[in-house]
Parts: structure tokens; sequence; C-alpha cells
């Protein structure tokens, strides 16, 4: 009858509802899913989060304007004004923003740390003359006191916990500091008597080799090592130096020739590592191609800070002093450190492009 068949199509319609309900439920559950278990983050100010906020130094960035568009203007350490590179990364792979170790409190984060520290570099001198700052090689000192003392107690066994750090995402940004801070400062360093362009940068390869070394036998194995930027094309240079067009390119050189020599040396890593995949962060020429082609990138100003710095624009923000409006629209945000949206063109084009993170994309190297 008419109630029989009335009840048969919506226990029917039920039925399918409910499957579609449980289909929903399961894709929304899958996408809270991470694509990798952590994220942890080594290098200089372009990833600190807020490790300097702790140490004596200069090189501090945890008052406004830095921070002016991240999380409702929170300044947090942070030398931009939103997110880093490391943040989009992270946001990409589904997981929270890696936090900075000096300044953790309470349980350790299973889903990744931030050691980067600004102002500093490779060479354990670099930069000093600013005050402390965490070195890459005191950096991995502190991975491998987490990873000695603090993570495994967070792991039931060996094979659990080698199995997390070799599926880890490991970013590292460091080296322009080395020139900046160091090569490029001959009245404080005597580094540009001592080498030419080309011994300095295997001094630096050489010493990065070695920690890359490091990372890798505390169980890393997907590490994303990022290039040095147009360092000829940073405000602190170009307004203070003579040059011809919109960048130094005598300074560009010197990172050009370091990033070569660190691409050579991420595949002879990653052929004589069993089981490691090395990407390069190939970013020098897309920082140098927004620069004389800012339009491309919905940029109106490519050589001028968006916030009011110490030195006519060559140097750090004056605390509290109102940035631009449209720092969307710039490319620089003080003196030497980029906007939050040349961070997020860049960290689109390494997780799923095929021209900036090289042999491989974040994408498919979680895939791996």
């Amino acid at each position: 009858n008419d109630y029989t068949i009335n009840n048969i199509v919506m226990e029917k319609f039920n039925f399918v509802a409910m499957i579609i309900v449980l289909l929903m439920y399961v894709e929304s559950v899958k996408s809270e899913i991470p694509l990798a278990p952590a994220l942890y983050v080594f290098g200089d100010s372009i990833f600190d989060s807020g490790n300097n906020n702790v140490l004596p130094t200069l090189a501090k960035a945890d008052f406004k304007p830095y921070g002016s568009n991240f999380d409702g203007g929170r300044a947090t350490g942070r030398f931009t004004n939103g997110k880093t590179v490391a943040d989009f990364i992270a946001e990409f792979l589904g997981l929270p923003f890696s936090p900075p170790y000096l300044s953790l409190r309470g349980s350790l984060k299973l889903t990744g740390l931030n050691y980067a520290s600004g102002s500093c570099g490779i060479l354990h001198y670099t930069g000093n003359f600013i005050g402390k700052c965490l070195h890459f090689s005191e950096q991995v000192d502190l991975f491998e006191r987490t990873v000695d003392r603090e993570l495994p107690r967070k792991f039931d066994d060996p094979e659990e916990f080698s199995s997390y750090l070799s599926r880890s995402i490991f970013v590292v940004s460091t080296g322009s500091n080395d020139y900046v801070n160091n090569y490029l400062q001959p009245n404080i360093y005597g580094t540009s008597k001592h080498y030419t362009p080309d011994s300095f940068a295997k001094l630096l390869i050489d010493a990065l080799s070695q920690q890359l070394q490091r990372l890798y036998r505390l169980g890393a194995r997907k590490i994303i090592m990022f290039e040095i930027g147009p360092i000829g094309c940073i405000p602190s240079f170009t307004k203070k130096l003579r040059h011809n067009g919109r960048c130094n390119e005598e300074y560009n050189t010197l990172a050009v020739i370091f990033n070569n020599q660190l691409s050579e040396m991420l595949k002879n890593l990653t052929s004589t590592l069993q089981g490691s995949v090395f990407i390069l962060g190939h970013g020098h020429w897309l920082g140098y191609d927004a620069i004389v082609n800012p339009s491309t990138y919905g940029l109106m100003d490519p050589t001028s800070p968006c916030c009011i710095t110490w030195g006519n624009g060559t140097s750090a923000c004056i605390p509290e002093l109102v940035p631009c409006r449209d720092a969307d629209k710039h490319y620089f945000w003080d003196g030497y450190h980029l906007t939050e949206t040349i961070y997020r063109v860049i960290a689109i084009k390494c997780f799923n492009g095929t021209s900036l993170c090289i042999p491989k994309n974040i994408k498919e190297l979680v895939e791996d």
C-alpha cells in the first residue's frame, strides 16, 4: 500500500542522507589531518617568530608596527607586518605555527618548533656586534637537545619516533646575514679582506653542510634550504650606496655565487645521505623579478620600506609609528625585510609550484 511504499522511500532517503552526512564528516576529518606531523624551522630574521624577544640584542621586532597585519595587529617578534614563509608553509601543511623554542612554556609541541634567530648566520661571529643571537650551529644544538631529552618522552618506541622525524618537514633560511652583517661590514669584520667572494662562499657552504648533516644524523630526512635573496636590492644598501638601476648588482653577485655552491651541495647531500631529500628553495630569481617587474606581482613600491624606519629608510621600524596603509603593495616592510605579500607568493610557489622549490615542491615532498 501507499503507506508501506512511503515508508520504504523514506527509509532509503534517510539511509542515503546518512551516507552523505557520513562522507562529508569523513572528508572534514580528513582535511584536518596534517600533511606532515611537524614543521621544524631554522634560520635568521626571515623565519624568526620570537626567539630574539628573550635575547639581549638590538635585533628585535616585538613592538608595533611589526605584526600590523598579524592576528589582529599583534607584534610577536616576526620581522614583518604579518606571516612569514614558514607560517604559510605550516598553514598549507595543516599545522599550527611552529612556536619559538626560547619562548616555549608548558608542554613541548609535537607539531614542530622554531629555532630561527634574527641577525645571526652560519658563522658563529656573524651579527654579534648587534647583540646575542643563535647562529645556525647553536640552533642545531637546541634541536639536538630537543631530540635527545624532550621528544622521546612523547613516543612509545624508537621506531615510532624515527618515523615521526623522517616524515616531518625541516625548513632553513640562513646565510644572508653572513654578508649583510659580516662580509659587507669591513669596518667591523675583516672577512672581505681575507676571503675572495668564491672562497667566502665556500667557507659558508662547508660550515652549512656540516650542520645539515647533523640534522640528518638527528633524524631529519626532508629538508628545504632557501637561497639567499637579492641582498643588493635591500634599502639598507640601495639608499646608502651609488648604483645603477634599482639594485647594487655587485652585492647581488655575491649572493649568486653562494647560491650556485648551495645548489651543488644540496644535490651532493641527497645523493650521499641515504633516504634524504634536500630541496633547494630557488627564490633569488623571484625576489629579483618582483623588484624589477613589480606590477606583475601587484606591487606599487618595490624599493622603499612600508614602515617609517631609523636611518631614513635604511634600518628597523621606529616603534609605534603608523606604517603605510597599503602594505600589500610594498615589497619591503623595513630596511631589510619583506612584506607578508612577498612571503605568501614564495610559500605558495614552493608548496605546489614547479619552478621555486626544486627538484620537488613541498606537496610532492610530503607524499614521498
